[in-house]
């Protein structure tokens, strides 16, 4: 549990570190390298927690790090793909008239990428079962489950309090914003 804690601190530091205004950050937000070292710590502690917390073997936890890093791999450009069709999407329905056929084809398109993440999903759960037992595959996907709702209520609250920000003008001044 305590390595779990860690994994949290870390996952949480760069959204947070990179959402304070310039002009009230005590710190500068992280370089590209600081970046990539702290998701080198949380993949670490993620591997260090997923090892205790599943009793797994060396061999055991070598193959689990391979398998996530291919998958991962498979994961990003389609992950990355559901965001501009999220986009897309919604800049086409706050648009003064949403073009009917483009909205249709967007939600075509988003729902035939949120198969191809299923499918690497799938595939992924099918080469672990080729070496988790199915209690360690199945704690495996319950703490893989917290760490994403957490992760995911960061991206929440991120979001929130980037909307709580006041906007700055092209000097750097507060601009105030237009109600909603």
């Amino acid at each position: 549990m305590k390595s779990l804690v860690w994994v949290w601190m870390l996952a949480t530091t760069l959204p947070l570190v990179a959402q304070v205004p310039e002009d009230t950050a005590a710190v500068p937000p992280p370089s590209a390298a600081e970046a990539q070292q702290l998701r080198k710590q949380i993949r670490q502690r993620w591997n260090e927690h997923v090892r205790s917390t599943l009793g797994l073997s060396d061999d055991q936890t070598a193959k689990l790090q391979a398998t996530e890093q291919r998958f991962e791999v498979q994961r990003q450009p389609i992950r990355a793909r559901q965001r501009e069709i999220n986009r897309s999407l919604n800049a086409e329905l706050v648009s003064g008239t949403p073009n009917q056929d483009r909205v249709r084809q967007l939600i075509n398109e988003r729902q035939d990428n949120q198969l191809k993440l299923q499918q690497v999903n799938r595939d992924e759960a099918r080469e672990m079962q080729g070496y988790l037992t199915p209690v360690q595959h199945a704690r495996y996907q319950e703490e893989r489950r917290r760490f994403q709702e957490r992760v995911a209520d960061v991206v929440r609250q991120r979001r929130e309090a980037r909307r709580q920000l006041p906007e700055r003008g092209p000097r750097g001044g507060v601009r105030k914003r237009p109600p909603r």
